[in-house]
């Protein structure tokens, strides 16, 4: 798939999945704009990889969490590159308590970062897609499945997946395809310490009909696909990544 003289912004995409989906949309031309908030190390050494693939990689720290630092990214995206033509809201963080634990400031945090921070990049991407663009969210089973200590988190992202059916029949006119993307457990140095730090052992590693946990590059070839123009007719869609395992009789047997 071709995206040469595209403009991609992929807000956490300096690891990880956010990771895979950068050098994924780099492979196929598109100049990448990765942004992250901690790590500056980990995304330079990122940006240097995808480098090597021949296009252009912008590095922009913000915590999305801040609606004035979502403001800054855009203010610096214009600038730099005058357009943008693919957004993947993959960003994410969360408190992992259950909802008797949950206080204002953590359910705020996780709500800010997973469905507010969709909304406003969204607002700013539109602006910035003079001839149509791709939007895509990245969502977890976590949705619509109740998981241990996933309360704030699942719920901002099922308030992610309803915006995401909102935003594609808003923006559908403006020539702009707004999809949504929900995996299960990916096998990511992020998950390993999600496991560790809640006690939850091997419980977290899911196994699938398909023989194996999903990978971030699974989801990176599904985004790929989703900003194409052989997904053109694809709107308001979550498309599922999870090797079968939600409908999977193991699982419906666990679940009851």
């Amino acid at each position: 798939m071709s995206f040469k003289g595209k403009v991609a912004l992929v807000t956490g995409g300096s690891r990880g999945v956010g990771k895979a989906i950068s050098a994924k949309l780099a492979d196929g031309g598109a100049d990448v704009i990765i942004n992250y908030f901690r790590k500056k190390s980990t995304a330079q050494e990122t940006a240097r990889e995808i480098e090597k693939k021949g296009v252009r990689v912008h590095l922009i720290k913000a915590n999305l969490a801040e609606a004035d630092k979502i403001d800054g990214m855009f203010v610096e995206i214009e600038k730099e590159f005058g357009r943008l033509d693919i957004l993947i809201n993959n960003a994410a963080s969360g408190v992992a308590r259950p909802a008797l634990e949950l206080d204002d400031r953590g359910w705020d945090w996780t709500m800010n970062v997973n469905a507010k921070a969709v909304l406003l990049c969204s607002q700013h991407a539109v602006k910035l897609m003079k001839d149509g663009g791709k939007i895509v969210n990245i969502s977890s089973l976590g949705s619509r499945m109740v998981m241990p200590v996933y309360t704030a988190v699942g719920v901002s992202k099922a308030a992610l997946e309803a915006l995401t059916r909102y935003l594609a029949i808003e923006f559908a006119p403006l020539g702009i395809c707004v999809n949504g993307i929900s995996a299960s457990a990916v096998l990511t140095e992020a998950l390993k310490i999600y496991a560790e730090a809640q006690g939850l052992g091997d419980s977290v590693y899911q196994s699938t009909p398909a023989g194996r946990m999903v990978a971030p590059e699974d989801i990176a070839d599904v985004v790929a696909f989703l900003c194409s123009q052989q997904s053109y007719m694809i709107r308001g869609q979550i498309i599922i990544i999870d090797g079968g395992y939600s409908v999977s009789p193991s699982h419906t047997n666990n679940a009851k």
